[in-house]
């Protein structure tokens, strides 16, 4: 493994991205729901137990019967996960800013499940949208900055909408805020045969570049 990236938990995904996820970037893993975002995640988090994972939980997607299907190390995984659970997007901007306390050399990974479920709610009780966006965009760089210093790599899911003109098109929630703030952006699409990654931006691997797969107990296998 090189030692810039760290395993994704798949082989699959390793070799999609020649390695792995990059230790000192921001990666947006987006897409529908039931596209495969939170498995990636737990996979993730399955393969990490040698060093403590925060993992940030916005929507309520930690499954420890998931985790268990994953991995017979799930006991060890658990006792090494740092879970939070912000409530609304102020508590988001809290737990942003504790992570700067408590990141230390024994933490490994940070994922953040979803960035965009709170980011929307807010959206929808205020009238100053400005105000929301700059807020996210403050939070999003807390983010970089951790992963950069502490060579962390921090894995987010976000979400998808259609685009009002274009109804096969689909936009990440978050727009250029997570664009440009992520150096890696994974999208996940919904097939006939399964599920489908496309590597959308990355800072060494080509664009487009896709890999077709599918969900099992196990984890994650390719798509014949």
């Amino acid at each position: 493994m090189n030692e810039t990236k760290i395993t994704t938990g798949s082989d699959l995904f390793d070799y999609f991205l020649e390695g792995g996820y990059d230790k000192d970037v921001v990666t947006t893993i987006y897409g529908p729901s039931g596209s495969g975002k939170t498995n990636l995640c737990l996979i993730s988090l399955a393969k990490h137990y040698d060093k403590k994972i925060i993992y940030i939980d916005t929507e309520g997607s930690l499954s420890v019967a998931r985790l268990k299907q994953i991995t017979d190390n799930y006991e060890k995984v658990l006792e090494n996960v740092i879970v939070l659970k912000p409530t609304d997007f102020n508590e988001q901007r809290k737990v942003f800013e504790k992570l700067k306390k408590i990141m230390n050399d024994s933490i490994g990974l940070v994922i953040v499940d979803s960035i965009a479920m709170l980011y929307r709610l807010e959206l929808g009780q205020v009238k100053d949208v400005y105000s929301v966006n700059r807020e996210l965009g403050v939070q999003l760089a807390s983010l970089i900055q951790l992963s950069r210093k502490h060579k962390v790599p921090v894995i987010v899911t976000n979400q998808v909408y259609s685009d009002f003109e274009d109804k096969s098109k689909i936009n990440m929630v978050g727009g250029d805020i997570l664009r440009y703030g992520s150096k890696c952006l994974i999208e996940l699409q919904k097939t006939s045969k399964g599920k489908k990654a496309i590597l959308r931006k990355h800072r060494s691997l080509p664009e487009g570049k896709e890999v077709e797969f599918k969900i099992v107990d196990a984890g994650i296998v390719s798509v014949e």
